[in-house]
């Protein structure tokens, strides 16, 4: 399903970057990369201090070769924007005179609605050390600036081409919110496969003591469908938990699972016995040397506590 507002690719079109003497083949290769990350294509250059072609551009650009192919190398400044219809300027720096000042997120949308009215519009970016001159963003429409902290404003100008290559695309999204994939879809857990959990998860702790003072289980227990209601379970989330459970209730680290049933447990079978005699004087059905009922399986099918 497209993304896009309408059929037009957003890689084949957008708005050109132009880099006003750029001092290093790197940077230019990484405004190369970012343009490519977000749909744009089309790199000037005004004057790049070290000439061009760049292989050190070319290997910053990480594969965005059909960027660095197609960039365009001008004289002056405004050579490089004689063909576009509307210009925006970046700058950190409050500059005298009347230009408009924008956001990036309205610049963005600014620009997309200019190239679906079919104007040519370009982004203007300045030295990497100072910027750009007063004269130079004087032949910009208007200024975009970035909301910085003030006392560390100066963005590495891929930086900057990122954001604004980022809100380009962005303003062409017909849900900004969406995301390229998501998680996978998940039905959720009913009520009733919730109690099961709780009851089992209730009847394995019973089992091994855990709520002791016995006068606190109600509020041991409350706590405990608390903490597991609040995450919103999953149904398969709650057989993954239960299939925890359920190995932590029948195996045991002196018997883990494939070595025998959990009754066999050598720490179990002092207390089997002990339980055996103990029920014998009391005239009660002797469990066997696992620690079951003779004439009835364990409840569950779970092992005995860990006395």
């Amino acid at each position: 399903m497209p993304i896009t507002k309408d059929s037009i690719n957003p890689a084949a079109a957008g708005p050109a970057i132009i880099l006003v003497e750029p001092q290093l083949g790197e940077n230019i290769g990484m405004v190369a990369r970012a343009m490519a990350n977000f749909g744009l294509s089309e790199l000037r250059l005004v004057n790049p201090r070290d000439g061009w072609p760049s292989e050190k551009a070319r290997a910053a650009a990480s594969r965005a070769d059909h960027v660095i192919d197609a960039v365009r190398v001008f004289d002056d400044l405004a050579s490089a924007l004689a063909d576009l219809n509307f210009v925006f300027a970046t700058t950190a720096r409050q500059r005298d005179g009347f230009k408009s000042v924008r956001g990036p997120v309205e610049a963005g949308r600014m620009l997309r609605a200019r190239y679906e009215m079919g104007q040519r519009t370009g982004i203007l970016f300045g030295r990497e050390r100072f910027g750009l001159y007063n004269d130079e963003v004087g032949l910009a429409d208007e200024i975009v600036t970035f909301p910085v902290d003030p006392d560390f404003s100066s963005l590495n100008i891929a930086q900057a081409a990122l954001l604004m290559s980022y809100e380009w695309m962005k303003s062409g999204l017909e849900d900004e919110t969406r995301t390229n994939f998501t998680g996978p879809e998940m039905k959720p857990a009913s009520k009733e496969e919730l109690h099961g959990l709780f009851a089992y998860l209730e009847g394995a702790l019973e089992a091994r003591g855990y709520f002791r003072p016995a006068p606190k289980k109600p509020k041991m227990v409350d706590n405990l469908r608390a903490v597991l209601t609040r995450a919103g379970f999953a149904e398969p989330e709650l057989k993954v938990l239960r299939g925890i459970i359920s190995s932590l209730d029948r195996f045991s680290p002196a018997m883990p699972r494939g070595d025998g049933s959990p009754g066999d447990d050598p720490r179990r079978l002092p207390a089997a016995a002990a339980r055996a005699r103990k029920a014998e004087a009391a005239g009660r059905v002797v469990p066997d040397a696992n620690g079951d009922d003779a004439d009835t399986p364990p409840l569950g099918g779970k092992g005995t506590d860990n006395d």
